[in-house]
C-alpha cells in the first residue's frame, strides 16, 4: 500500500474526534498555549494532553518554546498536514461532455455551469435526445446567472470524441453508455416530470455542488 495513504489515514483518524477537531480549528489562525486551549475548549488538563499527543503523533501540530518566556510553550498547527488531506485523484480532459437521456435539462444545465466555473470546454448531449431544451432549463440558467443559449439537442454519438471526459448526469444514460475509462456517473433526478421552477433550481444546486468539486480535480488534457 502507498505509504502516503497510511499517513493520510492517520491524519483522518486523529481528526475523527470532536475535541481534537475543535483544537485544530482553534489553531487555524494562530498559536495558542495549552492553558489557552484548555480555557477555550473547557477541557481538563489530562484530556487536553491526550488529544494534543494524538494530534502531534499524526503530524498535525507542533510545539514551540516561547522566546519571551522559556517556561511557556505554544501549540501550532502544521498546515501542510491538512493540505495532505486533499484527495490525490486527478482527471485530465480536453473537454467535458455531460450526458442525460433527452439532452433537455440536466446535461445542458451542467454544461452551462461548468463553462462558468472552468476554462476547460464543455458541451452536452443525449442518448435519446428530444426535440428541444426544456424552457424551464433556460429560465433556470438565467435565474442563476449562467449562459445557456442553445435550444437544440444532439445525440451523444455525434458529440463525444477522444480525450473527452463523459459525465452521465442521469441513471438511464449511464446504463446505456456503461462504465469505462474517461466516464463518470452522477445520479441526479430528472426535473422534467415535476416541471416546476423549484425542482429545476434544486437540480441546478446539485449539479453546481458536484461541478465545483470536479473542477478542483480536473486539469486540461491534450487537444482532441
Amino acid at each position: 500500500m502507498d505509504p502516503s495513504l497510511r499517513r493520510r489515514a492517520a491524519v483522518h483518524h486523529a481528526l475523527a474526534d470532536p475535541a481534537r477537531l475543535a483544537i485544530v480549528e482553534a489553531l487555524m489562525v494562530g498559536d495558542l498555549a495549552s492553558v489557552e486551549l484548555r480555557r477555550a475548549l473547557d477541557l481538563p488538563s489530562n484530556l487536553l494532553a491526550h488529544h494534543l499527543g494524538v494530534l502531534q503523533e499524526a503530524g498535525l501540530i507542533g510545539r514551540t518554546r516561547s522566546h519571551a518566556d522559556r517556561r511557556r510553550a505554544y501549540v501550532r498547527l502544521i498546515p501542510s498536514a491538512l493540505r495532505g488531506l486533499t484527495p490525490v485523484t486527478r482527471v485530465t480532459a480536453s473537454r467535458v461532455v455531460f450526458v442525460c437521456t433527452r439532452n433537455a435539462a440536466r446535461s445542458p444545465l451542467a454544461a452551462a455551469i461548468w463553462a462558468a466555473r472552468s476554462p476547460i470546454p464543455a458541451t452536452s448531449a443525449g442518448t435519446r435526445p428530444g426535440p428541444r431544451v426544456n424552457p424551464r432549463t433556460l429560465s433556470a440558467a438565467r435565474r442563476h446567472g449562467v449562459s445557456l443559449d442553445r435550444v437544440g439537442t444532439r445525440h451523444v454519438a455525434d458529440v463525444v470524441r477522444p480525450g473527452d471526459l463523459v459525465v452521465a448526469v442521469c441513471d438511464n444514460a449511464y446504463r446505456e453508455l456503461g462504465p469505462g475509462p474517461g466516464r463518470a456517473h452522477w445520479s441526479v433526478p430528472d426535473p422534467g416530470p415535476v416541471d416546476t421552477d423549484e425542482i429545476f433550481d434544486e437540480v441546478f444546486g446539485q449539479l453546481s455542488e458536484r461541478i465545483d468539486w470536479l473542477t478542483t480535480l480536473t486539469g486540461p488534457g491534450p487537444p482532441s
